[in-house]
């Protein structure tokens, strides 16, 4: 049963990611990717985003929501 934790993690961690990615567009009309502390600039006209502030935010809420459940 312990070899199982492992794969566990790794299958949640990417469907997180894949619900995470499809609600960007969602999220960005609430403001994630706005916020003070998020990182957007150009590279060689290529538009890059860092989102620290966001993702400091989402897994704040995201682990209150699991204290709660």
């Amino acid at each position: 049963m312990c070899h199982n934790s492992p794969m566990r993690w790794i299958l949640t961690i990417f469907i997180g990611l894949c619900v995470l990615t499809s609600a960007i567009p969602w999220l960005q009309k609430l403001g994630i990717g706005r916020l003070p502390g998020d990182l957007n600039f150009k590279v060689f006209g290529k538009q890059i985003q860092i989102p620290i502030a966001s993702t400091v935010l989402i897994t704040v809420i995201l682990l209150l929501i699991g204290k709660l459940i």
